[in-house]
C-alpha cells in the first residue's frame, strides 16, 4: 500500500461554500436564488455522467474538473436543505452522516470485524446494508427507477447475481424481442467483467471520431 497522502486542510470546500452563500444570499444570483432539490436534481444525474466520460479519457485535469462541477450539485443541495431552517440540514451533517455509515460498513478497519478480500469486503457491506435498512423486502430495493436503462440492467443482473438467482436474468434474456436481447448482452458483459454502458460508450466515442 502506498503511502497515505498529506491531509488537504480543506480551505477551497470553505471558498466554495462562501460562494455559494454568496449567490443564494439576497442581492446574488436570481437564477440560483430560484433553484430546490427538485430543479437541480437533472444536474446532479448530467454530471455524474460527465465525471464517468471524463475518467474514461484519463485526462486527470478534466476529472478534476467534473468533480468540481459534481461537488457544487452538493454544496448547492447542502445550502437549500440549510434555509430549511431547524427541519433542514447542511453540508456538515451530510459529511458527517456518511463518515458515520463508512465507520459502520467497514467494522474490519474501525471495529473488530474481520474482512481479508474486496469480496469479504463487499458480502459485510450487503449484509450490515440490509440490517440498517429492514424495510426492504425485495433483492431490487434501492435501485433508481429513473437510472438510464444499461446502467439499471447491470445493477439488476448484480442483484439477482448476489441473490443467487441469475437463472431469472437468463430467462428473461431468452426471448427474441428487442429487450430481451440487450439484457442478454448486458449479461455477456458480466460474465467478462465489462461495465456494459462503458463499454457501449467507449465505441460510440470512436464512431463520434471518427471524421463524419
Amino acid at each position: 500500500m502506498s503511502a497515505r497522502p498529506p491531509r488537504p486542510d480543506l480551505a477551497g470546500v470553505a471558498e466554495l461554500v462562501e460562494v455559494m452563500d454568496v449567490l443564494r444570499s439576497p442581492g446574488g444570483c436570481p437564477w440560483d436564488a430560484e433553484q430546490t432539490h427538485a430543479s437541480l436534481a437533472p444536474y446532479a444525474v448530467e454530471e455524474a455522467f460527465e465525471l464517468a466520460e471524463a475518467i474514461e479519457t484519463g485526462d486527470r485535469d478534466h476529472v478534476r474538473e467534473e468533480l468540481g462541477d459534481l461537488l457544487l450539485q452538493v454544496v448547492f443541495h447542502a445550502r437549500v436543505a440549510q434555509e430549511a431552517g431547524a427541519e433542514g440540514f447542511d453540508l456538515d451533517d451530510i459529511a458527517r452522516g456518511i463518515a458515520a455509515k463508512l465507520r459502520r460498513r467497514h467494522p474490519h478497519v474501525f471495529a473488530d470485524g474481520d474482512a481479508r478480500t474486496a469480496a469479504q469486503v463487499e458480502a459485510r457491506w450487503e449484509e450490515l446494508k440490509a440490517a440498517e435498512k429492514p424495510d426492504r423486502t425485495s433483492v431490487f430495493d434501492g435501485i433508481p427507477r429513473g437510472m438510464a436503462g444499461l446502467e439499471r440492467a447491470a445493477k439488476v443482473v448484480a442483484r439477482l447475481e448476489r441473490a443467487g438467482r441469475l437463472d431469472i436474468a437468463h430467462q428473461a434474456a431468452a426471448g427474441e424481442d428487442v429487450g430481451a436481447q440487450a439484457l442478454a448482452l448486458v449479461l455477456a458483459a458480466r460474465a467478462a467483467g465489462v461495465d456494459p454502458a462503458t463499454a457501449l460508450r467507449g465505441t460510440l466515442a470512436r464512431i463520434e471520431t471518427s471524421g463524419l
